[in-house]
């Protein structure tokens, strides 16, 4: 490296942000992240259900599926040197009956390509060797999905960041962008190069750096209940539905956390803000500006049956539980309350297909993460990788 590396800005202290920026000072480049909130993993990571995934759903040779992979295994040996928790409590994929079934082989065709370690096909005689109350006619095993605290582990990528010299600069939301001096509400900073990693504002952050409209952010936001702690014994570790191909989302499943308490959902509910967590957080122009988004139209006027059915399941408890209790019979209405919510930052093409892969732009001096949703927590140092060996080549 030369006597005087270039400057990076990264704009966005969520966990893909936080480990770019460590990335960066592994390598040796002074780095100063830039955040308008006032801690770290204030949005998409300090709402994240705590699943490391193992990569069994993603198309093979995609970025999500080839990184989801890699980030597990870093990920894993991250959290033993640091101490931070991280649990092996496995993933169930259930087929509830004969139609699903289809599904779950593509699963696992999928799983066997992508190299998920110990993979096993579970006829339905064995599922309750798994999940004792779990029921179904087939289903997959993951033994090495794992569980976290996704908030530690952002936290502890901040550390080393500041322990490497790197500064977090909070309260410093991004106003302008020309070339790599970046504006914000803090002050003005000038840096050689930037990286964009603003998730529910990726796309406004970089169109401020003079790049392209889409993919254009769709705020969804999932709801959860919390199964009481008297009943948490229903769900040893992850119980997971067979996903509709159409959606990037996976459906409600129950999550054991590890804290030991066990969440139903999400279920996938357009938000009326971007950072709207719940029905009274209301932001008419990011409503607007999701209506004004050709993408959005088309997508909703594709999908408008399932959005109804997703408005159903938040307004009814009995219809959300009715989800879970496909695949854990037992469990009551009775038996759960109102948890939290995340907002998934779904990037949304003009055409109105739902981005499924990460994307990564490249324009002058500025580099952005357009999209990164799930698996992204599992996969940021991988990510990382990825981007820095794309930056250092350039």
């Amino acid at each position: 490296m030369s006597a005087n590396p270039p400057r990076f800005g990264v704009v966005g202290a969520g966990i893909v942000g936080l480990a770019i920026a460590r990335r960066l000072t592994e390598l040796g480049y002074p780095v100063t992240v830039l955040d308008k909130e006032d801690h770290v993993a204030a949005h998409q990571t300090g709402h994240n259900s705590g699943v490391v995934h193992a990569g069994l759903y993603y198309q093979p040779g995609s970025l999500k599926a080839r990184l989801c992979r890699r980030g597990m295994t870093l990920l894993e040996e991250y959290c033993a040197k640091r101490g931070l928790p991280y649990d092996a409590v496995g993933k169930l994929v259930v087929a509830r009956d004969e139609s699903e079934v289809p599904g779950l082989d593509e699963i696992e065709r999928r799983s066997r390509l992508n190299e998920v370690p110990g993979l096993r096909r579970v006829p339905k005689d064995e599922i309750t060797e798994i999940e004792p109350h779990a029921r179904g006619v087939a289903a997959l095993h993951s033994p090495h999905t794992a569980i976290v605290d996704f908030v530690a582990v952002a936290n502890a990528y901040a550390d080393d960041v500041r322990q490497a010299g790197g500064e977090i600069v909070f309260g410093a939301e991004v106003t302008g962008l020309q070339g790599a001096r970046v504006t914000t509400t803090a002050g003005e900073f000038g840096f050689d190069r930037v990286v964009i990693c603003a998730g529910l504002q990726s796309d406004r952050v970089s169109k401020l750096a003079g790049d392209t409209p889409g993919p254009a952010i769709v705020p969804f936001r999932g709801e959860y209940y919390k199964i009481k702690p008297e009943r948490t014994d229903l769900v040893r570790g992850l119980i997971y539905p067979v996903p509709d191909p159409r959606y990037p989302f996976l459906g409600v499943h129950l999550t054991r956390r590890v804290d030991g308490s066990v969440e139903v959902g999400p279920n996938a509910v357009l938000a009326l803000a971007r950072e709207g967590y719940t029905w009274g957080n209301i932001a008419a122009g990011d409503l607007w500006q999701t209506m004004m988004w050709s993408g959005f139209r088309r997508m909703a006027r594709r999908h408008w049956r399932t959005g109804i059915k997703e408005l159903y399941g938040s307004a009814s408890k009995r219809a959300f539980v009715a989800a879970a209790q496909s695949y854990v019979p037992e469990l009551q209405v009775a038996d759960v309350e109102r948890g939290g919510a995340g907002v998934r930052a779904q990037a949304v093409d003009a055409d109105g297909s739902l981005v499924d892969d990460f994307r990564i732009h490249h324009r002058g001096p500025v580099t952005a993460v357009r999209n990164a949703p799930s698996p992204a927590a599992t996969s940021s140092l991988a990510i990382a990788e990825h981007v820095v060996g794309e930056l250092t080549e350039r």
